[in-house]
């Protein structure tokens, strides 16, 4: 059984090789868009993810030290969405979109590095006094990426329930949208409820 944080940094490991798809594929523009969509699936349901299972719980779990982390991740969360959709709306032709997504992974890396060191270990530690705590929220943290829109939208928030609502709406629009995208490997989207 995985814990949250292996849940979580598998995500980190799959959006990294999907960034390096792109940045080292710059001859191959169909490459890249395939990866570059699949970055942008991944982020978007990751990120939400987090925010309606992760930060509630190190608020849970961490007290006033949890608020005060799952506050400043929100802020990056936020920052890099801005960016995301910036990504997701440009074509792999425009002549910024690997620069676009370079500087979209400058704050997103430093994000995913302090998660690791910091935060996932603090919550870690305080999960270990509940059995089956971290397992059991790394099951509802992909069960919730099966529901969560697949593309940035950065005006549903961070914050539930306002951002569940919203997502609740965008999300079928999205899915719809990524039967008609590109993917590595895949003639139509991946399917949310087996990753």
């Amino acid at each position: 059984m995985s814990t949250i944080s292996d849940a979580i940094t598998k995500d980190h490991r799959e959006l990294e090789k999907y960034y390096n798809e792109v940045i080292n594929n710059k001859s191959n523009q169909d490459h890249q868009e395939r990866y570059g969509n699949q970055f942008v699936w991944e982020l978007a349901r990751h990120s939400v993810g987090e925010e309606l299972v992760v930060y509630p719980a190190m608020e849970k779990y961490l007290g006033d030290k949890g608020k005060d982390m799952a506050e400043s991740d929100r802020k990056d969360h936020a920052v890099v969405k801005e960016m995301l959709k910036t990504f997701q709306n440009m074509k792999v032709t425009d002549p910024d979109y690997v620069n676009q997504l370079q500087k979209l992974w400058e704050p997103l890396s430093q994000h995913i590095k302090e998660e690791e060191e910091r935060d996932l270990p603090a919550l870690e530690q305080e999960l270990q006094a509940v059995e089956g705590e971290s397992e059991s929220m790394a099951k509802s943290f992909g069960r919730t990426k099966a529901f969560v829109p697949s593309r940035s939208h950065p005006s549903a928030g961070e914050h539930p329930p306002f951002e569940t609502a919203m997502g609740l709406l965008a999300a079928p629009i999205d899915h719809i949208a990524d039967l008609f995208r590109k993917f590595p490997d895949q003639k139509v989207s991946p399917n949310p409820s087996t990753k």
